[in-house]
């Protein structure tokens, strides 16, 4: 047997497959750069109200930083408990269907991994969130994207879905609202995805990260829809509603059977989420309301411009019901998406990530966050539109 040439080949080749990602490619490439206006990153530029903050800082005074339960701290997973059960609907057992995790990413995570094996298919839809694919690739899954498109508003019907279901369907992935495209779904289109998920007995991750960010319409969970509840894992966590990314919680519920294969996976790879964090996420549950819907309100300000700015400068773009990003349409500007993004930022120190970054799907749009001050917002729509004046004049 010979020897592998270079340390590279040392790399598992599920590993060295994996493309890196389109978002962190162009984060990079504004790092040291003040004089760029970064669309890109998708992270509340709320500071984390300071009571939240007040909660991590007296947890480290107290000395409270020792391990906890794997699944998390129990009156925090009490509060969960009562936070799902009013705003979306299912009700989860603290001690036996809550799992606290580092973040919704290690909650996605534990999930494939608990209940794919090699082979099996993930049906997802796209575009979405960059680590969706990979993800289903490291648990030796079999990625399986579902087109969602501008004209139905980025919304996912079950024709699709059932379009792509096969024998090796085991997975059904659902993000709502969605990242990058804003998108949502009405109850009875989710109800019409339940009924496929119960037919062809699939299960379901829901990632909704950014359900208290809807701004129009009431948002459902899949999870509260008959049949579903013991068939779902529904994911959340604190970093958008609350801006609390760098805290790194979040949390899973679902079917006790199945939070108890995540946490035996969750107790070897990582052991507990941070005990400053979860006293910081349990002041968020508690007292995190009026501070979350003044952020809401603050970002559906800037979605208003930011949307009427793309549409007026000639970039199609539908009103996002949800999350904080736009996804305008560059599909007519003569240029792939990477392309018409490199340049703006070269010409006009704009960042936005191009649509391909999150699926084949995407290309043809950009990802324009808008969790940033209106001043900058504003900023950045005029040096966008004399960018697009410009190309039209060639």
């Amino acid at each position: 047997m010979s020897k592998p040439t270079s340390i590279e080949n040392q790399v598992a080749s599920h590993v060295r497959a994996l493309p890196p990602s389109g978002i962190r490619e162009f984060f990079e490439l504004v790092q040291g750069r003040p004089e760029v206006i970064s669309l890109g990153v998708g992270e509340p530029d709320f500071t984390t109200p300071w009571h939240i903050r007040e909660a991590a800082i007296f947890a480290l005074e107290r000395g409270k930083t020792s391990y906890t339960s794997n699944l998390g701290l129990l009156k925090l997973r009490e509060a969960i408990s009562h936070y799902v059960a009013q705003h979306f609907g299912p009700a989860y057992h603290p001690e036996q269907e809550i799992l606290v995790t580092v973040g919704v990413s290690e909650a996605l995570d534990l999930a494939l991994r608990a209940i794919i094996n090699p082979g099996d298919e993930v049906i997802y839809h796209e575009p979405c969130y960059v680590s969706y694919s990979p993800s289903i690739a490291l648990t030796h899954g079999v990625p399986v994207p579902v087109a969602c498109r501008a004209e139905e508003k980025f919304s996912v019907t079950a024709a699709a879905i059932e379009a792509a279901i096969t024998d090796n369907s085991r997975v059904l992935m659902l993000n709502f609202p969605t990242n990058p495209t804003g998108g949502t779904m009405t109850r009875p289109e989710l109800q019409a995805i339940a009924d496929l998920a119960v037919k062809h007995n699939l299960i379901v991750i829901t990632d909704e990260i950014y359900a208290e960010l809807t701004f129009e319409g009431e948002h459902t969970s899949i999870a509260d829809l008959p049949g579903l509840r013991e068939r779902t894992i529904f994911l959340h966590g604190f970093s958008k509603a609350y801006a609390m990314t760098g805290f790194r919680i979040g949390y899973a519920c679902g079917p006790a059977e199945l939070v108890s294969a995540m946490t035996r996976i969750h107790q070897y790879s990582m052991l507990c989420a941070s005990l400053p964090s979860q006293e910081a996420a349990l002041e968020a549950l508690r007292n995190g309301d009026a501070p979350m819907a003044e952020m809401r309100e603050a970002y559906r300000q800037r979605r208003n411009v930011m949307v009427s700015a793309l549409n007026a400068m000639g970039l199609e773009c539908h009103l996002p019901r949800g999350s904080f990003y736009a996804f305008p349409s560059v599909q007519h500007m003569g240029l792939d998406s990477k392309s018409f993004a490199s340049k703006l930022l070269e010409a006009e120190n704009v960042a936005a990530v191009p649509g391909n970054a999150f699926g084949e799907s995407g290309e043809g749009f950009l990802r324009c966050c808008f969790a940033a001050g209106l001043e900058q917002i504003e900023t950045a729509m005029e040096r966008m539109a004399r960018f697009v004046t410009n190309m039209k004049k060639g």
